[in-house]
This record gives structure tokens, sequence and C-alpha cells, in this order.
């Protein structure tokens, strides 16, 4: 079921409410009882989907996230560091030194 943002314009009383979508708006404030309720347009509620055929770790949570990043921090400076330089003669094995 959907849920709806009512706001009172008469008191300024804000809520939600639970209703089918066939349901009609609610008219009636709820506080001060007056017939002043509108409708709000909401932006909707993010949908997860579980069971077979989705992934666990497509809804981690921001805890997880957080120290997955700092573990990939992490290892991205430990890791040493080459540089692109070509190898010397001294370098090179033997078979390659000799000539035919």
């Amino acid at each position: 079921m959907p849920t709806y943002d009512y706001l009172c314009k008469n008191c300024g009383y804000e809520f939600e409410q639970f209703q089918t979508i066939k349901a009609r708006p609610l008219r009636k404030c709820p506080v001060c009882k007056k017939t002043s309720l509108k409708r709000l347009i909401g932006a909707g509620a993010g949908l997860i989907f579980k069971g077979s055929g989705f992934y666990e770790t497509d809804y981690r949570s921001e805890n997880y996230k957080k120290q997955a990043k700092q573990s990939e921090e992490t290892a991205a400076k430990t890791k040493p560091q080459t540089k692109g330089s070509k190898p010397s003669e001294k370098t090179k094995p033997e078979t390659e030194k000799k000539s035919a």
C-alpha cells in the first residue's frame, strides 16, 4: 500500500497515511477536525527487491560501504610503487647479451 502525505491548511498539521490506491483522499484533519486537508505530492519510497535473482550485496549498509572504501584506500597506499623505466644491460639475462 502506498503512503500519502497530508497537510492541514487550517492548523498546519502534517502526517502520513497508508491507503490503497483506490481510496479517496482524506478531508478531515485528525487534530482540528476541520475539512481542510490537502494530499501532498510525495517522493515515494525506494524499492528493495528480495528473493532469488537479486544480490544481497546490492543493498549493503552505509557502514559497510565506508569500511570497504577505507580498506581499498589502505591497500592502495601500502602497494609498492614501481617505476616504468627500461631494464639496463646489467639486468638482462645472459642469453640476450651474447650475439651469434
